[in-house]
């Protein structure tokens, strides 16, 4: 197997997981808590939360989905950028992803000392819509769809559910970081790549027509 970006950011995810699992304290000291951030100046909490999950249902489903559309972006920015600066650029999309998600989350809670939150969904979805851009009629499974529905419908659907589940509040899922990393990584990769919007709009109409 290619050691890649992609590979390293999901293994250490995964290893740093299971660790603050039998290290409460550990936890406690890298979770989102916008409250106790407000209060102590925590700032490195929006990049350390994204290394933490849940459990491991959490940490399997966010990795997958990384793992299966980071390796097509990450190639695209080396293709464009070159091994080193396509490198950061992803990192960028996705570590960025993970604290830029997180910032309306802090706004909205900041008052609230009983949130907390964790977990990478943010920079996932950043490099998901990222993906989508590139290639945006590839299909996608969604559970338990048994049929692939193409990668722009997806898109509009997850930013649609995303949003109003945010503003419903009626689960303990972070909507928000859902919703705001793929904004995040559509208007990332549009300033990185500016013809990948071409590039969107071809295969769109490739596929409609």
């Amino acid at each position: 197997m290619e050691l890649s970006a992609t590979l390293i950011l999901a293994v250490l995810t995964a290893g740093i997981s299971f660790y603050a699992w039998s290290n409460p304290e550990f936890l406690e000291s890298w979770i989102l808590e916008p409250a106790r951030m407000k209060r102590h100046n925590e700032w490195y909490r929006f990049l350390t939360s994204g290394f933490l999950h849940a459990d491991i249902g959490h940490l399997l489903f966010n990795m997958l989905a990384f793992y299966s559309f980071s390796r097509l972006v990450e190639g695209v920015f080396q293709e464009v950028f070159g091994p080193t600066s396509g490198l950061l650029c992803f990192l960028l999309l996705y570590l960025g992803g993970i604290v830029v998600s997180d910032i309306p989350t802090y706004l909205r809670h900041r008052h609230d000392p009983g949130y907390r939150s964790l977990g990478a969904s943010g920079g996932v979805a950043s490099v998901i819509f990222s993906a989508i851009l590139f290639d945006p009629v590839a299909g996608l499974y969604i559970f338990p769809l048994p049929i692939a529905i193409p990668g722009f419908i997806f898109g509009f659907l997850y930013l649609a559910y995303s949003y109003y589940m945010s503003r419903r509040r009626g689960d303990n899922i972070n909507h928000d970081a859902h919703f705001y990393g793929a904004l995040y990584g559509i208007v990332l990769t549009l300033i990185l790549i500016p013809r990948a919007a071409g590039i969107f709009w071809e295969q769109l109409q490739g596929y409609i027509s």
